[in-house]
């Protein structure tokens, strides 16, 4: 088969690799609470198996890219797999806790170097066309990982009732087929470079601090909702939402992973749309503006109301298939592109700090308000302060898309050609 035939398989290996290690990173939020109880673990503790996961990228996220520019994106793949694989495993092994936070450590700084390969990998194979659908498809597989990680107390009911460790090992388990799809991958690769050569066409160039200085008034603004959506979406919906559905929502652990869980089953379908319609229509700053408005609205309506939760887990589906599938490509069109390196790489690093910033301040605030099923209202502190940060991020949102429609806007409103 040709490379240019292969490049669609290469693709699902890619997708089959982050979507294991999605499932593993979410694996955290449906034991919470089984954490809670059975192995006595504080909220504090529980916010620090997801925030180390991300504070270490902190620095090592623009490593990573060295590394990746160095070494090849299929190289790079294989070794954070692997290093994914082991921090899941030492995560599963979990004694004593201090074992599962250097499993979690290790795993998070794998899986941020591994997702920039891989999307570093999509460049390469289908440099020749195809290459937003094929990032479109492989964000909306990858949210495939995170859904089945919410529902998994339905579907694996019966390991979840061996307790909190075999959920653990179950998604170590899925590390590893994550690992064997990244190797084939990698042998892939190595037989196209012998036959064609290296195919890369994107070669960044390193972080210099006095790059900031070039960057465009409306890059700050976009960067400053890229770090704070992702810094209230994720500790909420990838470690706390389920334990707050069970303790100020009464539900179920298997009926709080179902509502958590629709909202990646919305963006698995949703993104590749949202992406399209920007492109055939432009308005990206008035999708952004949207996408962010959904998510104050979202708390507001499950922390002051009583209203089903359904209505804030679509508000919050729809925002979380808006903003990524906008999010990346407008910002394309404010950096230079011998400068997306250092952009992107900026971002992910004050990403990796606001998510794990962010996880330790809500299990603090969680314990120090005594959040539980028993004080439901311990946990509003958190989501006013999840609140009060989406509202930040809607309002740089808001002077983007005053600045686009000024003259000195960047297009970002404009169907692509």
């Amino acid at each position: 088969m040709t490379p240019s035939r292969l490049k669609w398989p290469v693709l699902a290996l890619l997708a089959v690799s982050i979507a294991g290690n999605y499932y593993a990173y979410d694996a955290i939020a449906p034991v919470a609470d089984m954490l809670r109880s059975q192995a006595g673990f504080s909220q504090s503790q529980i916010g620090l198996l997801n925030a180390v996961a991300s504070l270490p990228n902190v620095v090592l996220a623009l490593v990573g890219g060295i590394l990746i520019d160095r070494y090849g994106a299929a190289r790079a793949s294989f070794a954070s797999a692997a290093l994914c694989t082991v921090g899941a495993v030492l995560t599963a092994v979990a004694k004593p806790f201090g074992v599962m936070v250097t499993g979690r450590l290790l795993f998070g700084v794998g899986e941020e170097t591994l997702l920039i390969a891989l999307l570093a990998g999509i460049s390469q194979w289908f440099a020749s066309g195809g290459m937003a659908l094929a990032m479109s498809l492989f964000f909306s597989l990858a949210r495939v990982g995170s859904y089945t990680a919410d529902i998994s107390p339905s579907w694996a009911g019966g390991i979840y009732a061996g307790g909190w460790q075999p959920p653990l090992w179950l998604a170590a388990g899925l590390t590893g087929i994550s690992l064997v799809a990244a190797t084939v991958y990698l042998v892939l690769d190595l037989r196209r470079d012998r036959s064609q050569g290296p195919a890369s066409t994107h070669n960044p160039e390193p972080f210099r601090l006095k790059d900031l200085a070039q960057f465009d008034l409306s890059f700050w603004y976009i960067f400053t909702l890229n770090v704070l959506f992702a810094s209230v979406f994720f500790p909420f919906r990838s470690t706390f939402a389920i334990a707050y559905f069970q303790d100020a929502k009464g539900l179920t652990l298997q009926d709080a992973g179902q509502v958590n869980s629709l909202v990646f089953f919305a963006a698995i379908f949703a993104t590749p749309f949202c992406g399209a319609f920007a492109d055939r229509f432009g308005r990206r700053s008035a999708l952004l503006v949207l996408g962010t408005a959904l998510v104050p609205v979202t708390f507001l309506l499950l922390g002051a109301t009583t209203a089903p939760l359904w209505i804030s887990t679509a508000l919050m589906g729809v925002s979380f298939s808006v903003i990524p599938a906008v999010i990346w490509p407008s910002t394309s069109l404010l950096v230079a592109p011998k400068r997306l390196g250092t952009a992107f790489g900026l971002i992910n690093v004050l990403q990796n700090l606001g998510i794990g910033g962010f996880n330790l301040a809500a299990g603090a605030l969680n314990d120090a308000f005594h959040a539980g099923p028993k004080h439901p209202q311990g946990y509003e502190p958190m989501m006013l302060m999840f609140g009060l940060v989406s509202l930040v991020a809607l309002a740089a949102t808001v002077l983007l898309w005053r600045r686009e429609q000024g003259p000195n806007g960047h297009g970002l409103d404009r169907a692509a050609a």
